[in-house]
């Protein structure tokens, strides 16, 4: 029962991740091109990098003590590579986390009316503000995520950090969400990818495998980074 609970608790927090992060780029982004503007300013970016890590201050501290609040599975794969949790629990968390982010994307398409965009991660030339193409997606995500995996595995690897962990990393997803933002709408997430684009479809689905394999690969690395630092 108390894993069952842990992958409730993955399932509630990631669909909240995307309707609190992916929403808000919904709904400015939207706002913006109503206005005439189509690319994204200083000003959105900042909303939006916000909706996202105030996302996780709200989920860190609901259901942190439950499963972690991992809400990621490139966080859940650097906590396994750690030892932190076993190969059925990962699986188990994976399972939850694209569920729920799916379940998110699904209320987004419920509240805004149609699938057209779920905020969806994007790369290429009509997709992306700075037109990055599929390698230079892959490589901002596998940089960025392997930032954000590492801050978590850092903060969270002592007891005492526990009071401030979910405001540290809070804080680091709004700042690879600034940087990211122009190249790719930033993933470092494989859930939050994957609920969107499987609803959006199209595109969204042919780009997907980008937003999936880069995160994995800058956690692999994090994860292992941070087991050799912290080895005795």
């Amino acid at each position: 029962m108390e894993r069952f609970k842990k992958y409730i608790a993955e399932f509630i927090g990631t669909a909240m991740l995307v309707v609190g992060g992916c929403g808000t780029a919904v709904g400015i982004n939207t706002v913006s091109a109503s206005q005439g503007s189509l690319l994204p300013t200083s000003g959105t970016v900042l909303v939006i990098a916000l909706a996202f890590g105030l996302s996780i201050v709200a989920m860190a501290y609901s259901i942190g003590n439950i499963s972690g609040c991992h809400i990621n599975p490139a966080v859940s794969l650097g906590v396994l590579i750690n030892g932190g949790m076993d190969v059925k629990d990962f699986i188990g968390y994976v399972i939850a986390q694209l569920l729920g982010a799916t379940a998110g994307a699904g209320g987004l398409w419920l509240v805004f009316g149609s699938n057209e965009s779920l905020g969806a991660n994007s790369y290429g030339e009509l997709n992306s503000a700075l037109g990055v193409g599929a390698v230079g997606a892959g490589i901002v995500e596998v940089v960025l995520t392997f930032i954000f995996v590492l801050a978590v595995l850092g903060v969270t690897s002592k007891a005492e950090n526990s009071a401030v962990a979910g405001v540290v990393i809070a804080l680091t997803l709004v700042l690879v969400h600034l940087i990211g933002i122009p190249f790719t709408g930033t993933s470092v997430n494989p859930a939050r990818s994957f609920g969107p684009a499987i609803l959006q479809g199209g595109l969204a689905i042919r780009q997907l495998y980008v937003f999936i394999l880069a995160p994995l690969v800058g956690a692999t690395v994090a994860g292992l980074v941070h087991k050799f630092l912290n080895k005795k």
